[in-house]
């Protein structure tokens, strides 16, 4: 059925942080299936999955089971987070507030910021060099700054825009990694295509890790784009069109580039691989990843321009931004972001992923706290005015018992890790599998569940006040 919101909603976004009304909301659940389907089918997850076979040896069969496993476990967390968004109608940092405080959330807005910016930067490499790859003339560094503007554009417009792109991504990007796929099954140009490399415990965690935390990275920012959706929608259809469309758009890419790796000699760059395993339909693939990550990117764009929002209007209580002030700081986000880019090293999406674990284990506990607040305790009822009152309002401006959880979840996790920092003793121990996340989640939760329901004194403040979805 089509409403009067679905054909009067305007292209260019007007809201930004602030509660979406009833009149303004529109949409479908199934356009989720196709923005995370359609996102996900980009160079940047291709070369993460491409990491099982590469980095940690496993052969064919025991990487896509690895990958499909990761994905199926992460996808389930980042799609509980889609379905908060159509209850809320704001966006997930800022939500943040009513589990942490109006102050006690500023830590995870500007840990979500950062990783968004360095999504953002990592993805114009990318783009650059994917550019290059298609028009030798163009040199990387102009590469990086077209692929920049045409994701700026895009995430300037905002939500609407994104959506419709995805819309069509699905379809154009699904027939090519199917293409794909079909071309470089049918020209193996390697002996050793399904017996190079091996099942190993370790490699196949850290595998299973990597799938999984790719999914969590999208906890943050997952229900801005389900945030317009009528408040009527169930649940367990935003959950699962949500879930379907990540998990399957996820996987095919991991798999893809495992797939690409293998079929070529060993010691190729990822991207270098998809280009020779595809043969003639190479260039083809290089355009339909170009696309697809310069409107990808535009998602890290508008997460990082909300979560500079959210910080500045922690502060500044009575602003609430237009459409305008979303462009100028996508602007000046974006400048800085193609400087850095151009001048980065040769290694530059390495060191992006060294980035992501290490700050993924400050957003697990984040993500366990959120989900076990929204689902087994609040139920889905806020007071979203409170939210965004200065002094937190029936939220407090701190809440002690999620910043001790929180902390605790981190602590807890340090033995397990594998960063380029620091090494847990147990990861050591476990030749280098990073099971933090799940060490994390299976902490945390529980924890802060029991915290939350032992505080009479804070469970007495949210009786006084109106916990109801409304502004």
């Amino acid at each position: 059925m089509v409403t009067a919101a679905t054909t009067s909603a305007p292209l260019i976004e007007k809201h930004t942080i602030g509660y979406v009304p009833p009149e303004d909301r529109h949409g479908k659940t199934r356009d989720l299936f196709t923005l995370w389907f359609g996102g996900n089918i980009a160079p940047l997850p291709i070369v993460t999955g491409a990491l099982g076979v590469q980095m940690f040896h496993l052969n064919l069969v025991w990487g896509i089971v690895a990958i499909l496993v990761g994905h199926l476990v992460g996808g389930v967390l980042m799609a509980l987070h889609s379905a908060q968004g159509p209850q809320m109608g704001i966006p997930q940092m800022i939500q943040s507030r009513a589990q942490f405080g109006s102050l006690g959330a500023l830590l995870v807005v500007l840990i979500a910021g950062i990783m968004y910016i360095g999504f953002f930067a990592s993805n114009i490499v990318l783009a650059g060099k994917s550019l290059h790859g298609v028009v030798d003339s163009v040199p990387v560094p102009v590469g990086i700054v077209i692929g920049a503007l045409g994701s700026g554009i895009i995430g300037i417009i905002g939500y609407r825009f994104i959506h419709v792109l995805n819309r069509i991504g699905t379809w154009v990007l699904g027939a090519g990694i199917v293409l794909g796929f079909g071309y470089i099954f049918t020209h193996v140009q390697t002996a050793d295509f399904l017996t190079r490399g091996s099942f190993n415990i370790s490699g196949w965690l850290a595998t299973v890790s990597l799938a999984a935390l790719w999914q969590i990275a999208f906890a943050p920012y997952v229900s801005d784009y389900s945030r317009y959706l009528p408040a009527n929608v169930p649940v367990a259809a935003t959950f699962w069109t949500t879930y379907l469309g990540t998990v399957l758009g996820s996987s095919l890419s991991f798999i893809f580039g495992a797939v690409a790796v293998l079929a070529t000699p060993v010691g190729m760059d990822t991207m270098d691989a998809v280009k020779l395993a595809t043969g003639s339909i190479g260039p083809l693939m290089l355009v339909l990843f170009l696309l697809s990550v310069i409107s990808h990117n535009a998602l890290n764009l508008y997460g990082a321009v909300l979560s500079l929002i959210t910080l500045i209007q922690t502060f500044a209580y009575r602003w609430i931004p237009t459409a305008k002030s979303r462009a100028i700081l996508s602007l000046i986000i974006l400048a800085a972001c193609c400087f850095a880019a151009v001048g980065a090293s040769a290694n530059f999406i390495g060191h992006f992923v060294d980035m992501v674990l290490v700050l993924l284990v400050v957003l697990v506990p984040w993500t366990a706290i959120n989900l076990i607040d929204f689902y087994a305790i609040h139920k889905g009822k806020y007071d979203i005015n409170s939210i965004f009152k200065v002094d937190g309002g029936i939220y407090g401006r701190y809440n002690p018992q999620a910043l001790l959880a929180y902390a605790i979840g981190i602590v807890v996790q340090i033995p397990f890790m594998n960063t380029p920092l620091y090494v847990g003793p147990i990861s050591e121990h476990i030749n280098g599998a990073d099971l933090s996340w799940l060490v994390g989640l299976l902490i945390t939760s529980p924890l802060y569940y029991w915290l939350a329901n032992r505080d009479t004194a804070y469970k007495r403040r949210l009786s006084t006040g109106k916990l109801a979805n409304s502004i």
